[in-house]
């Protein structure tokens, strides 16, 4: 999550423009990024690290997480699986190791003691409390917009089948796990035999499939 800022910018030192949006893996998600490209006005698809739990039924059935819990915007209070509120007790700010800084709002419940839910909804030995930051949560669930949409999901399916695909075939099916010759002449003359060989194979799948012509996105005419 520290080194997508750091691409950005060498990326914006070496070309002569901005990318209008970036499409990101979940492991490259930070408040950090999200700010860094909404001060550059580039949009953001990256993927919440959270994705792939928002699906399970198991997720959505736990009751200590807030993202099941109602939120009141106008009194900025959520309210547990019990009907007790939980309100804002403070504002603490964080800083990464990047030196980034965050503000983290902490909630408190009215009160936990009695509760028959209280086992499955906090370990804490008194009230509940969540911690949030309203920013990243902003950006997080603007990022899972967007990379929900018709566009988005275009940009994620084209970033899956770029170079990690070609490397897992190339180690997994090829058994390609090491160079055989040695030295940058060399090695640099073997990896180019072993892409022309994974082309052509893969222009065969596509003429044995019927596929040519067919593209991702719309061929640029000028």
């Amino acid at each position: 999550m520290w080194t997508l800022v750091p691409f950005l910018k060498h990326m914006e030192e070496h070309l002569d423009f901005r990318y209008p949006s970036v499409t990101a893996d979940s492991g490259y998600e930070s408040e950090e990024a999200y700010d860094y490209l909404e001060n550059r006005k580039q949009k953001a698809y990256i993927k919440p690290q959270t994705y792939e739990k928002w699906k399970k039924r198991s997720f959505r059935k736990d009751i200590s997480k807030r993202e099941n819990m109602a939120y009141d915007a106008d009194n900025d209070t959520y309210t547990c699986h019990a009907g007790k509120t939980l309100s804002p007790l403070y504002v603490k700010k964080q800083r990464s190791r990047n030196g980034y800084e965050s503000e983290v709002t902490v909630y408190e419940c009215a009160g936990c003691s009695g509760c028959p839910y209280k086992d499955k909804c906090t370990k804490a030995k008194g009230n509940k409390r969540l911690y949030v930051s309203k920013n990243f949560i902003n950006h997080r669930q603007a990022s899972y917009q967007n990379i929900m949409s018709e566009t988005g999901i275009q940009y994620r399916m084209n970033r899956s089948i770029q170079v990690e695909g070609a490397f897992g075939v190339l180690k997994n099916d090829y058994d390609f796990q090491r160079f055989l010759l040695r030295g940058k002449t060399k090695v640099k003359l073997e990896i180019l035999l072993l892409c022309l060989g994974y082309n052509i194979n893969k222009l065969h799948g596509k003429i044995q499939n019927d596929r040519l012509g067919s593209y991702l996105f719309e061929l640029k005419t000028a």
